[in-house]
């Protein structure tokens, strides 16, 4: 995988979703049964001929035998390609309800042992099923980090840092964000400004979506649409580390290492708090749709958002995000990744079995491939980089990607959009 080349994926061990594949199958098989069928036909045509020559002088018997052998052979490499897609399909699903056992564990263990019996029954019908779950996974582990250990590294001193996030993130397994374990703690107290409005139009494709980052003087921006029927959703954005400083952690600027820390150790930061202020700022209830693009430390507050708070998050995308949330079947989680991105690796490549709705994709890349001085200022982590892998995105014939274009469309149709930036600042307790 280089820089030009982009990876979309139902999960990082995944490529299509199970059901859809076993979809294909079925498909496949009923080919199959129709060429079996022609096969069937055309040898009684044979037997019928054969058995009074005379009826049917100008029939080629033998041009007969050899398209009902045609036939036949066609039918057995549809049903072989049918049964490698289901064993295929039985195998992501391995992956999925390995996942789904881990996670659950910790919150419905009724559904875990479901998952589990689920699991040991695919396991135990096919011996292969299980050797070809492994594989997927091996590969995917293999490509996680792809290029990140190919940077600008001053002759071996810089190899640890680009390092560090895929170490860290494997060691710790603190990238994943799982449902039903919420934020602890109290964050600091902060002050919630609006300081720019607008009424722009809806955003066109993804790229377009993470090019409404808010600017440099906010650091959550809230649209509110209201669509034609009178109702009313929203959709935020939410910036990534603003001041990246370890030493100054803590002080006015919400949006910083202290934040990081918090969100990664599961810990409720003043960022987090403060796009929920956002949010009741622009007139987001309980219960309201509130979608979110977000970016770096951004995606850590999406994924809570999506998991614990208050809101409706149907839609949630995200660039570079040092964390993965598990989401429900009913949530759509589009997710952009580097592979040499040492923040992005920081949730350990993703999931292997990916999470949300079967509309949910990430598309994965190198960054940035290509070794230079650019590395230590981690352009692949850049919000421009991700804005191209986007694009990529965009411009993909993936049917997953080009599901996305009727998300924009809905959005649309909103007779007003308000957007509103704001600023957060701590303030003393």
């Amino acid at each position: 995988m280089s820089g030009l080349e982009i990876e979309i994926g139902h999960g990082g061990a995944i490529a299509v979703d199970t059901g859809q594949l076993r979809d294909v199958g079925s498909r496949m098989r009923g080919v199959a049964e129709r060429y079996e069928d022609a096969r069937s036909a055309v040898v009684r045509a044979q037997e019928v001929i054969l058995s009074a020559p005379a009826a049917c002088p100008q029939v080629d018997v033998h041009a007969l035998a050899a398209s009902a052998e045609r036939l036949g052979a066609v039918a057995a490499e549809l049903l072989d390609a049918c049964v490698g897609t289901e064993l295929m399909a039985d195998a992501f699903e391995v992956v999925e309800l390995r996942a789904e056992v881990e996670a659950l564990a910790l919150t419905d263990a009724a559904a875990a042992a479901a998952a589990e019996a689920r699991l040991e029954q695919l396991v135990s019908g096919d011996e292969r099923v299980g050797a070809m779950a492994e594989w997927l996974v091996a590969g995917w582990e293999d490509r996680r980090f792809q290029g990140a250990g190919r940077q600008f590294d001053a002759g071996g001193l810089l190899s640890p840092l680009f390092l560090a996030g895929a170490f860290i993130g494997v060691a710790t397994g603190l990238g994943a964000v799982v449902a039903g374990a919420p934020l602890k703690g109290r964050p600091d107290p902060i002050r919630v400004t609006p300081v720019k409005a607008s009424t722009p139009a809806a955003p066109q494709n993804l790229a377009g979506a993470l090019r409404r980052m808010p600017s440099s003087t906010a650091q959550v921006a809230v649209e509110k649409y209201t669509m034609a029927d009178g109702g009313t959703r929203f959709v935020t954005y939410i910036a990534g580390t603003r001041n990246g400083a370890p030493w100054e952690g803590g002080k006015e600027e919400p949006w910083d290492m202290k934040s990081n820390v918090e969100l990664y150790q599961g810990h409720t930061s003043a960022s987090y708090q403060a796009t929920l202020d956002a949010l009741t700022e622009a007139g987001a209830e309980p219960g309201d749709r509130v979608d979110v693009v977000a970016y770096s430390q951004g995606g850590m507050i999406a994924a809570h958002l999506a998991t614990e708070s208050p809101y409706d998050v149907g839609m949630q995308v995200t660039a570079g995000s040092p964390q993965q949330p598990s989401l429900g079947h009913d949530q759509t989680l589009i997710q952009l990744r580097h592979s040499d991105d040492l923040v992005s690796n920081l949730a350990a490549g993703g999931s292997a079995a990916g999470t949300g709705s079967a509309d949910s994709f990430t598309a994965t890349r190198v960054g940035d491939p290509r070794a230079g001085l650019q590395d230590v200022a981690l352009r692949a982590h850049a919000l421009e980089t991700y804005i191209e892998t986007a694009g990529m995105v965009d411009a993909s014939d993936d049917p997953r990607a080009e599901a996305l274009d009727a998300y924009w469309a809905e959005l649309a149709t909103a007779v007003e959009i308000e957007r509103t930036e704001y600023r957060a600042e701590r303030t003393p307790r």
